[in-house]
């Protein structure tokens, strides 16, 4: 490995390393607007001007590759006039509109124009204008500011692989835009704002609310898929204002997805703020203790064989606990985390992503079951499609045709196909037994059928057979959808022996043989079938739970409490409150709580720690914060033909998937101008 020196400090680095990620590693910092660690070298913006021993002028640290011997130097008075003087050419342009500008405060720009700045500019002639470009609902454009370093053209077509921005003509008639005017189709696409190290890019729904410095930062995870993404929370008094990504290089590493991202908006509409007891036919307001005695009443009437719950997608794991305790103790075996009628059950391996989302760096054949990642989990699919533009990396889908942003084979979407490769019998099973690392993901569009247990036996099988499970890997993964899933299967919220699940529920409800059904936060369900049910709603959101319900209990968003959730991985993370649920709604396991104690039966734990000790003894996966943990491997699935049914995925809309989307303003707009354009050009309508 070449040796070199920075600064009069020697230091050892890899070859083919930069001299800008040399200085780094000795934890200098040299100035750069284009370079960025995630995306390819551009070498535009000729900030990051260093001395080399030996060149006759200064060069551009960050596409320098190191070597053996070479001395640099990073602030002598040349490089000091090098970049004051690339730092004048990037203002020659710029407006002078910092005071309204959105990135003020933590802008790139600024903070360079600190340090290497002069005190007033030398160009008299007029600035050039560039006409506003529209990138659609979430991304808003001041293309004045723009310096051209790329940043974002080089994220929408590397990482996103979603080629729509580019740089048309040359010099000073240079404009980032796209080729035809079009709203950005990506759903990465508000990554380009955080990338972006002016003003030029910014969030559209943000714009002009608030200001850095005024904002409360809260550390906290992402919960409206499955991936369990890093986020900042920044709120203003009690409000959420916008949600950012935080580095996490095992699970997102820097990207966050447009609908985590932006349908914060949501948190301030309508909300359930208060209980409701259903009087007359009407929901009418109520009290706790008014909500906690009808509920109370209606349990006394009936028996625990006749009572269900069902935990929605978006329930954490404290609540899914506390009702599973006390529904327990009411007697009721009929209870089910699984409202999307997934078919998992089985041993820990069974229902996880076996791999990590990291693991898929170490793969080199990849098989996607019944699973369009793009739309259900599109930071997972850019980790993919990483892996692919890498090269030794081939990957093949048995499911619906999709633009996956990578080039795959789309074997077909009859289920017989995986049978043919589970025995040997298709192509595909030969590649998959060549590789070092073989890979399938199955998705929810699988599982979720009535053959579901059968698809994922043979899924097992492809496994087993195609060399995915050894002691060093594990290439079976399941990719869940919500985030509550993985939860509510470790600790067993599950039907007991002769229990319910949620079909059987449903259909116990239409025939009258189930008395009260409580819904912790479940909204995708088929309400019709409900009957005449006494339906409990505990949940953050006016969404069909809430309109069905005979008493509404509030609850409190991701954003509003401590609570714990299990993403994909298996991994274990926690929210952290940021704001405080509105009115007079209440964390969610809290309620739980205090209707035990009202109905008779109450709970052994009075605090959150208490309660999360409890989660460790019952699953001792809990005990494990934020780490991968390697699990045992047993027979799951079932044996069977699968119907001729084809595969799909379960996500028609990736803007709307839950209750908090649904009543976000801007992902209405988004589908207005993704989905609903996408259903006029197939002549389809909905």
């Amino acid at each position: 490995m070449p040796k070199l020196t920075i600064d009069g400090r020697e230091v050892e680095v890899e070859a083919g390393t930069s001299i800008l990620q040399a200085a780094e590693v000795l934890g200098i910092e040299i100035p750069r607007f284009c370079y960025h660690e995630r995306l390819a070298i551009a070498g535009n913006c000729r900030m990051c001007m260093v001395e080399v021993a030996n060149s006759p002028k200064p060069v551009a640290s960050c596409a320098m590759p190191v070597a053996d011997g070479m001395v640099v130097r990073t602030n002598t008075p040349v490089v000091a006039k090098a970049r004051k003087g690339a730092l004048e050419f990037l203002l020659i342009n710029h407006p002078l509109d910092c005071p309204i500008c959105d990135q003020g405060g933590e802008c790139d720009l600024q903070d360079e124009t600190m340090a290497y700045g002069y005190d007033r500019g030398r160009f008299a002639e007029n600035k050039r204008a560039v006409q506003d470009k529209n990138f659609g609902p979430l991304v808003k454009t001041t293309m004045n500011r723009c310096i051209h370093c790329t940043r974002c053209i080089r994220f929408i077509t590397e990482v996103a692989g979603v080629p729509e921005l580019g740089a048309t003509g040359r010099g000073e008639n240079m404009e980032v835009t796209t080729y035809v005017e079009k709203a950005l189709s990506s759903e990465l696409s508000g990554n380009i704002i955080d990338l972006c190290p002016v003003g030029a890019l910014t969030s559209k729904p943000y714009a002009y609310t608030a200001r850095s410095w005024e904002l409360k930062k809260t550390e906290s995870i992402d919960v409206l898929d499955a991936v369990g993404a890093a986020i900042r929370i920044d709120s203003r008094g009690n409000q959420v204002m916008r949600i950012l990504p935080r580095l996490n290089d095992d699970v997102n590493e820097e990207w966050l997805s447009d609908k985590s991202r932006f349908a914060c908006d949501a948190l301030v509409r309508q909300r359930l703020d208060r209980p409701y007891v259903r009087r007359d036919g009407k929901l009418r307001e109520a009290t706790w203790n008014e909500a906690f005695t009808a509920i109370s009443e209606r349990l006394k009437a009936t028996s625990g064989a006749r009572i269900a719950a069902i935990a929605g997608d978006l329930a954490d794991a404290e609540s899914m606990l506390a009702l599973k305790e006390l529904f327990t103790a009411l007697g009721s075996v009929h209870l089910d985390g699984r409202q999307d009628g997934v078919k998992l059950a089985g041993p820990r391996g069974s229902y996880i992503f076996n791999s990590g989302i990291a693991g898929i760096d170490r793969a080199d054949v990849l098989l996607l079951i019944g699973t369009d990642p793009r739309k259900e989990a599109p930071v997972l699919n850019a980790r993919i499609r990483k892996r692919w533009l890498k090269g030794g990396f081939s990957v093949a889908a048995v499911g619906p045709k999709a633009d996956l942003t990578y080039r795959h084979d789309n074997l077909g979407d009859d289920p017989a196909i995986l049978a043919a490769i589970a025995k040997g019998e298709h192509p595909f099973a030969d590649k998959l037994k060549a590789a070092k690392n073989p890979m399938l993901i199955i998705g929810q569009g699988a599982l979720t059928r009535t053959d579901g247990a059968i698809l994922l036996g043979l899924a097992r099988k492809i496994a087993e057979t195609g060399g995915m499970v050894r002691d060093d890997w594990n290439g079976f993964n399941v990719l869940h959808t919500a985030a509550a899933r993985v939860g509510a299967l470790d600790l067993g919220f599950l039907p007991g022996i002769g229990g319910r699940d949620v079909e059987g529920i449903l259909a116990g409800a239409e025939k009258g043989d189930i008395d009260l059904v409580y819904l912790l936060g479940a909204d995708e369900i088929d309400m019709a079938r409900l009957g005449r049910a006494f339906v409990v709603y505990q949940g953050h959101h006016g969404d069909a739970g809430a309109h069905r319900a005979d008493v509404i209990l509030p609850g409190a968003a991701y954003t509003e409490k401590n609570a714990t959730y299990v993403n994909t991985e298996g991994r274990v993370q926690r929210t952290r409150l940021a704001v405080f649920p509105p009115g007079d709604a209440k964390e969610d396991w809290t309620i739980v709580r205090a209707l035990s104690e009202v109905v008779g039966h109450k709970l052994s734990f009075d605090t959150l720690e208490q309660l999360r000790l409890h989660l460790s003894a019952v699953s001792p996966s809990f005990a494990t914060l934020d780490r991968l943990q390697t699990v045992d491997w047993g027979a799951f699935g079932a044996e069977g033909t699968p119907a001729s049914d084809p595969l799909v995925s379960p996500i028609e809309n990736y803007y709307m998937t839950d209750s908090i989307s649904r009543a976000s303003k801007t992902m209405a707009e988004c589908t207005a101008t993704f989905v609903g354009c996408a259903h006029q050009r197939s002549g389809t309508h909905g």
